[in-house]
């Protein structure tokens, strides 16, 4: 079959396989979990995310706006771990957007291949028309796009940042999945932490910060599998990539991924 539902069903189904490990949705997830409950098949889940990337007013705004763009614009919003929701201390907030609108206004849309590119097309329509979604409800519901904010011919998108961006906004709860930066505004830590954990996900976070009382607290507060700290790139062979909640379970890399795929024998001899 060339229908991947196909595969998966027989993935699921089929005695032989005795591990499976997705990437993908949530929702592909779920149905994977169902379809290999009858085998209690043991299963590898990195789904979806709704990365939190936060801005604390000690930080060193020019180092966050370069984490920024790394984490949010790279492979133009398509990643699981890309930031989708940016908060930033209300202290700093018009001098991070500013610093970022400066960044984002340099990224040039169009064919990979040629001179200057640096960013290329969403993947198909729908990505397009969810992109364009969430941007028409946050703008009727008080954002401000700063730059970008339109279609561009065929599957391109203008990389975008949008101020003023509120927890009723469709993008604060969606994976948007495309070149969108929303700027929350926030006042204090509990603030940011609880508005950061108000998601069914829980793969990858990130935020900036100084102080190292502050840096902790925040990184074991932060309901995530991943967190970058004062870092947008998190990503590497020898780490343990994976998620909590609804984002799945399991690892891949470093030697918890392994031992995934292995099992626990109890040997007991008597002599």
């Amino acid at each position: 079959s060339t229908q991947s539902s196909d595969l998966g069903k027989e993935f699921c189904s089929n005695e032989i396989v005795r591990k499976l490990s997705f990437t993908g949705s949530t929702e592909v997830g779920r149905i994977l979990m169902r379809q290999g409950a009858d085998q209690i098949k043991r299963l590898s889940l990195e789904l979806g995310g709704n990365a939190p990337f936060i801005v604390f007013d000690d930080a060193d705004l020019d180092a966050a706006v370069e984490g920024a763009m790394v984490s949010k614009y790279r492979n133009n919003g398509q990643t699981c771990v890309c930031a989708n929701r940016i908060y930033v201390q209300a202290k700093v907030y018009h001098a991070f957007a500013d610093k970022l609108q400066q960044a984002v206004a340099k990224l040039r849309v169009g064919d990979g291949f040629a001179t200057g590119v640096t960013t290329g097309p969403l993947i198909d329509s729908k990505a397009v028309e969810k992109v364009e979604r969430h941007l028409a409800d946050a703008t009727a519901k008080g954002g401000r796009v700063l730059t970008g904010g339109r279609r561009m011919e065929g599957l391109f998108f203008q990389p975008t940042v949008l101020a003023d961006a509120t927890p009723d906004m469709l993008l604060a709860r969606e994976e948007t999945f495309g070149p969108v930066a929303p700027l929350f505004r926030f006042e204090t830590v509990e603030e940011v932490i609880e508005m950061a954990n108000a998601t069914e996900f829980g793969l990858a976070s990130y935020f900036y910060a100084r102080d190292l009382s502050r840096v902790f607290k925040v990184a074991e507060a932060l309901a995530y599998g991943m967190v970058g700290i004062n870092t947008g790139l998190i990503s590497t062979e020898v780490a343990p990539f994976g998620g909590v909640k609804q984002s799945g379970h399991g690892r891949e890399g470093s030697k918890y991924g392994i031992e995934d795929y292995l099992d626990i024998k109890y040997l007991c001899l008597s002599v």
